[in-house]
């Protein structure tokens, strides 16, 4: 018979009906806390996508080709509120799964296809922003390459969450008995042979990615510096404050979930204790609340459709914070820049406004040699 651990329960109708949380249960207060937890996430996780929602549906500006992977985030992130997180958070009241195995088996499966999805069209946009700032491109608005990547990102989802259903590997109850994810704990070879591919494919890679497209944006911004340091320097800051809170965020929400689990699958039985198991579940939940937070809400353009929508548009005016379009500016990261030149001031005019989370730098003047 297959072991199980506290990551882990239930493999069986009759187990998640009748002991669903086994020994890993929590005790009444512990449920308590978890149900208002996952009543946060759910609402607010809900409520934050839905007007980035409404915020395309108001204003076509916002429809641009590089939005749609920001809109595919959060239609992501608002469909596992609505039919994952909404089953965790009635089985937390409960203290059990009230779905059995099948119920059990639509959870983990939809709640790892959306958070897959979110999470490889984060990867997308980061390589779209170092791919934007360092390729010139000569083509106005092109729908077709991000329409591609959306479409993409769900593919690519449903190839690595749809063998557990045919059964290479499983989905079965884990951390407090109350949510549904992969069998971590199911000790034959097969599935420790899909854990492995899950966890390189879907979490080692995005992350590398992420890593090499950020930290080449940097360097490009750096460059940008060089040309006029004092007027640089604010948006060199801005920029790697941005791409640091961007690269925290991901890996608070889903490495910790990531490290338990490979734990759960490669350590000894039991290793993992009840809180141990539902914090980083919770932690990896909590990434529907704080994705439209940094991607939509921190962008300017988003900001001011955001303002204008709930009628706070004189209090952005007031502070001088206008709308200014602006394009993209392409950074060859291979040339040299000399800064001892000596160029009119003509030439060297001062640097516009810059997008802040879409990355993306204003035209600037560059010194002909």
């Amino acid at each position: 018979k297959k072991h199980t651990t506290n990551f882990n329960i239930g493999l069986d109708d009759r187990e998640l009906e009748d002991t669903p949380a086994g020994s890993a249960k929590l005790s009444q207060a512990g449920f308590v806390v978890l149900s208002v937890v996952l009543g946060f996430i759910m609402t607010f996780g809900f409520l934050n996508n839905f007007v980035v929602l409404i915020l395309f549906c108001k204003f076509k500006k916002l429809r641009t080709p590089v939005n749609m992977l920001l809109l595919n985030i959060s239609v992501s992130d608002m469909l596992v509120c609505l039919f994952g997180t909404t089953l965790s958070f009635a089985s937390s009241i409960r203290g059990r799964w009230l779905l059995g195995r099948g119920g059990c088996s639509w959870y983990g499966f939809i709640n790892s296809c959306f958070g897959i999805v979110s999470l490889i069209s984060l990867v997308i946009l980061s390589y779209d922003r170092y791919s934007t700032l360092t390729v010139y491109n000569k083509g106005g608005l092109n729908y077709r390459k991000p329409l591609l990547a959306v479409g993409g990102s769900w593919l690519y989802s449903l190839f690595w969450t749809v063998p557990p259903l045919l059964g290479w590997s499983s989905y079965g109850l884990e951390g407090a008995g109350t949510s549904c994810s992969v069998s971590w704990t199911a000790n034959t070879a097969q599935s420790h042979a899909y854990i492995i591919c899950l966890f390189i494919f879907c979490l080692g890679l995005p992350i590398l990615v992420m890593i090499y497209c950020y930290s080449r944006l940097l360097l490009a911004v750096k460059q940008v510096g060089k040309i006029r340091k004092t007027a640089a320097r604010k948006r060199e800051y801005h920029i790697l404050f941005m791409v640091l809170t961007t690269a925290a965020c991901y890996l608070l929400c889903w490495m910790p979930y990531g490290v338990v689990a490979m734990m759960a699958t490669f350590g000894p039985p039991n290793i993992i204790s009840p809180v141990a198991s539902v914090v980083p579940s919770l932690l990896a939940k909590s990434s529907t609340v704080i994705n439209p937070l940094i991607y939509i809400l921190m962008n300017k353009q988003f900001y001011r459709c955001f303002l204008i929508l709930f009628h706070c548009d004189h209090w952005s005016s007031e502070n001088g914070n206008t709308s200014v379009p602006s394009k993209t500016t392409v950074i060859p990261l291979n040339r040299r820049i000399y800064t001892n030149t000596v160029f009119p001031t003509s030439v060297l005019q001062p640097l516009p406004s810059l997008c802040s989370c879409c990355m993306t730098l204003p035209p600037f003047p560059v010194p002909r040699r």
